[in-house]
């Protein structure tokens, strides 16, 4: 790493750290550390070999889209969310879910199904709005950690479900070889999920009646329904989820007025997320390691603090990745932090002390833990198997790569 290089990536952890430590001016660090990288980067370096304005504009085309659905998504699932929670749905949730430590046990289990066909943001969102109702605004942060965890792990396995395993799919990779993720999910899903459920447990029982006279507004609930199927429309077909989202929202709007309010709300996280994910965009990067089961790992633990985009871009560039290993691992990494994926960052506009990190990192811990289970027993039972290849068991010698690469991995994605 040359001195120019090491300059740029000592902006972005400048940045990651005045937002983990700082939280409270988050959005002024992010901004700054947008502003630092493109004035170093006008001055001092390139944009993917294009020097001057003539190559942020060039670096800005290929990044306006991918931005553009960032910043879209987290507002406009906002709005969903808040369209979910005047349908009353939520309030009858105590009725459908089971009692006890289960009953959390079931909510997680939901959030991970409906993140596999659905933007995991939108999952998490739901999930968040129905833990308020039925514990009674007492939810603990392990368990929302864990809400987290159980949206990106449920969006790992399917080429719909996330950001990262739609831009595999998009650069020619068969759902059917990232669809392998989806073990890594369930073994990571089963270490995490009921150690969160009992402590939830013991923090807040579940509650045990709805509301008396509740009647639901299918109206509302038929709005939910509208958006989230044309954000999967438009995700399959132009890549542009949130068009579709936005689209959906204001033609609803016809029939049931739009809680702006909740955009207000959002558009912290989105101000603040998107200017870092920008930032992370223009890091001068050539190339990643030598694809191994090693340095998936290492990319996945680094996806927590760094932005995947790229990391994701990369791995398509170069090459020789087990593609479902990689997407469970990028996938599932960002949920080690709360602002290593953009549906930890939409959360914490429901639930501020989530962006407390460090408490974050202690009551976390089983994500963590299910992470490591994950990752192995992907390794065990399919050994690393990139296409074309034989597949190769963790004792032997290909495993043994560079545990660290040579860039930052992935944050903050949606």
């Amino acid at each position: 790493m040359n001195w120019a290089m090491a300059v740029e990536y000592g902006l972005l952890i400048a940045t990651l750290a005045g937002v983990v430590f700082m939280h409270r001016w988050a959005l002024a660090f992010a901004a700054a550390g947008w502003v630092s990288m493109t004035v170093w980067k006008l001055a001092f370096g390139s944009f993917a070999g294009q020097s001057g304005p003539g190559g942020l504009l060039v670096h800005l085309g290929h990044e306006w889209l991918m931005l553009a659905n960032l910043a879209g998504l987290l507002l406009g699932f906002a709005v969903l969310a808040r369209h979910f929670e005047l349908s009353r749905v939520p309030e009858r949730m105590p009725r459908w879910l089971p009692d006890g430590w289960t009953g959390g046990l079931a909510l997680l289990g939901a959030v991970l199904v409906l993140s596999s066909f659905l933007d995991n943001i939108a999952a998490v969102m739901i999930g968040g709005i129905v833990a308020r109702q039925v514990y009674g605004g007492r939810v603990h942060l392990g368990f929302l950690a864990a809400m987290v965890a159980a949206g990106n792990a449920g969006g790992a396995g399917s080429v719909i479900g996330d950001t990262t395993t739609t831009m595999l799919w998009i650069g020619g990779v068969s759902p059917l070889q990232v669809a392998p993720a989806a073990l890594g999910a369930i073994a990571s899903f089963a270490v995490f999920a009921p150690i969160a459920a009992r402590v939830q447990h013991r923090h807040q029982p579940i509650a045990a009646d709805e509301a008396p006279g509740l009647a639901i507004d299918w109206t509302r609930l038929a709005i939910v329904a509208v958006v989230l199927a044309a954000a999967l429309v438009t995700n399959v077909a132009f890549d542009f989820p949130a068009a579709g989202v936005w689209g959906a929202i204001l033609v609803a709007g016809l029939v049931r007025p739009i809680p702006w309010d909740e955009v207000k709300k959002a558009m912290h996280g989105a101000l603040c997320l998107t200017p870092i994910v920008a930032t992370a965009g223009m890091l001068s990067v050539e190339k990643l390691p030598a694809a191994s089961a090693a340095t998936t790992f290492a990319l996945g633990l680094l996806s927590a603090v760094f932005d995947n985009i790229p990391l994701t871009k990369l791995a398509l560039a170069q090459g020789g990745y087990d593609w479902g290993l990689l997407a469970f691992a990028i996938g599932y990494g960002g949920s080690l932090t709360w602002f290593g994926s953009s549906a930890g960052v939409a959360l914490a506009e429901e639930y501020p002390e989530v962006q407390d990190t460090r408490a974050w990192l202690r009551h976390g811990w089983p994500v963590a833990l299910g992470y490591l289970v994950g990752f192995a027993v992907m390794l065990a039972a399919l050994g690393w198997a990139p296409p074309g290849s034989q597949p190769v068991r963790p004792t032997e010698a290909s495993v043994a790569a560079p545990a660290v690469p040579a860039m930052p991995g992935g944050v903050l994605r949606p």
